[in-house]
């Protein structure tokens, strides 16, 4: 109790500090949210683990620390450390350190006319009336507590709005890299990313930071698909074994609408990882695929959430991880499809690899479903590598551990494979062949 309290005092006095900090400089409507955001934190509270959603993920390391605001540095370069979440991509980029915008480093060169990639914050001081319809109007703060802290307290992220009909010919970055600090810091970056109708992108959201430092990022994602437009979304997290990493994405998708938003974690010691999306309108085709590499003591937890709200839509997902050491990996996905939502076709995957006796998954595919003329079916799988397969390879001259590598790669490789970005699927390739050297 006398944690829980520490916690909330110490958040009440950073959101005053905050307050002062933006006074008159910020539209009275945030003003507003920002403090029923902080109350629902408040009547949350941090999870434990005998809340249902969190009864295998231990929140207890996060919530015995105290973390400050990082606060806003001119950065002109990286500490050399830092590795880069991904080389090679030419796209349009925007990078955020430490949570704050960092225009020296962002390269965003000549974009099509009406297309808008800006700082949250910058927009905030001179357009606020364009973000208002949605800033906090999707990622919703009712049920998430994280999301409630970010919106409680973000201070900046990237404002994405791509006109209707335009495509792009090149990608968009969103980057944000933590640096080390002295003392433990948290960052609560806001993206907002509204598609027109008929537009056509790839959006590429990417965490990077330090190992031994910690941090906490605790990230919120808005997303609208306008009707036939095409996104593939990808977001890639690499950030330090120390590292707290803990997003929430909404994606709101309009009729005719396609999207692909692909996940990989290949960092932070512990991840949780909330994607809900609502299908909105008919014809809608939404995929969602997730891959986590886990090691050490580290743990990934992926929650995810499909609502087909309307007729005559299809929804793919596929979540796997591969575990070695003491790893542990939770996936937790539920399809709701919604009385009047007939014709639905859904389907959702979750595979788990196990390269280590100690290492642990634990899955909860769930169905629930109020039509009756539907297809949806759910599955997942827990297991080692395939002892035959294993046979196969060495006994044509393979040797183990090429085997091993070969036969672990295949299992990540449909997740790679379904990237829309060369430059990130050659990155994980990369990484892939480096961690699965046995």
């Amino acid at each position: 109790m006398t944690i829980v309290m520490d916690i909330k005092e110490h958040y009440r006095s950073v959101f005053a500090e905050l307050e002062n900090s933006v006074a008159g400089r910020e539209p009275a409507w945030l003003h507003g949210i920002r403090k029923e955001a902080l109350a629902r934190f408040e009547a949350l509270g941090f999870p434990a683990t005998r809340d249902e959603t969190w009864r295998h993920t231990n929140m207890a390391p996060l919530r015995e620390r105290t973390f400050q605001p990082a606060e806003a540095v001119e950065h002109t370069a990286l500490d050399p450390g830092i590795r880069p979440p991904v080389t090679g991509l030419d796209a349009y980029q925007i990078v955020f350190v430490n949570g704050h915008f960092a225009p020296g480093l962002s390269s965003l060169g000549d974009l099509p006319p009406g297309t808008r990639v800006e700082s949250i914050a910058a927009v905030l001081r001179t357009d606020p009336a364009s973000l208002e319809p949605y800033l906090a109007r999707q990622g919703s703060y009712e049920d998430f507590v994280f999301a409630a802290l970010n919106t409680a307290f973000m201070r900046d992220g990237a404002f994405v709005r791509i006109p209707a009909g335009v495509a792009l010919e090149k990608p968009i970055h969103l980057l944000y890299y933590s640096t080390r600090r002295d003392t433990p810091v948290v960052s609560h970056p806001r993206n907002v990313i509204v598609a027109g109708s008929g537009s056509r992108a790839v959006i590429l959201e990417s965490y990077a930071g330090p190992d031994g430092t910690a941090y906490f990022t605790n990230g919120v994602t808005e997303v609208s698909a306008g009707e036939g437009s095409d996104i593939g979304h990808c977001k890639l997290q690499r950030e330090g074994r120390d590292a707290f990493h803990i997003s929430f994405t909404r994606l709101d998708l309009d009729r005719d609408c396609r999207y692909g938003h692909h996940s990989a974690a290949f960092g932070g010691g512990l991840v949780r990882n909330e994607l809900n999306s609502w299908l909105n309108g008919e014809q809608i085709h939404c995929t969602m695929n997730g891959l986590s590499l886990v090691d050490g003591q580290r743990l990934v937890d992926n929650h995810t959430l499909m609502v087909h709200a309307k007729p005559n839509c299809e929804s793919h997902e596929v979540y796997k991880s591969i575990l070695d050491e003491h790893g542990r990996a939770v996936f937790r996905g539920r399809i709701l499809v919604a009385k009047d939502a007939q014709k639905t076709d859904s389907k959702q995957t979750n595979q788990a690899l196990l390269l280590s006796n100690e290492a642990e998954n634990t899955a909860m595919p769930q169905l629930e479903i109020y039509a009756d003329d539907v297809k949806c079916t759910h599955g997942a799988t827990t297991g080692k590598l395939d002892d035959e397969a294993l046979f196969y390879l060495r006994a044509r001259g393979i040797n183990p551990e090429d085997a091993r590598e070969l036969l672990t790669y295949a299992f990540a490789s449909e997740i790679v494979d379904s990237i829309p970005l060369a430059a990130v699927r050659e990155e994980l390739d990369h990484v892939l062949h480096k961690r699965l050297s046995f």
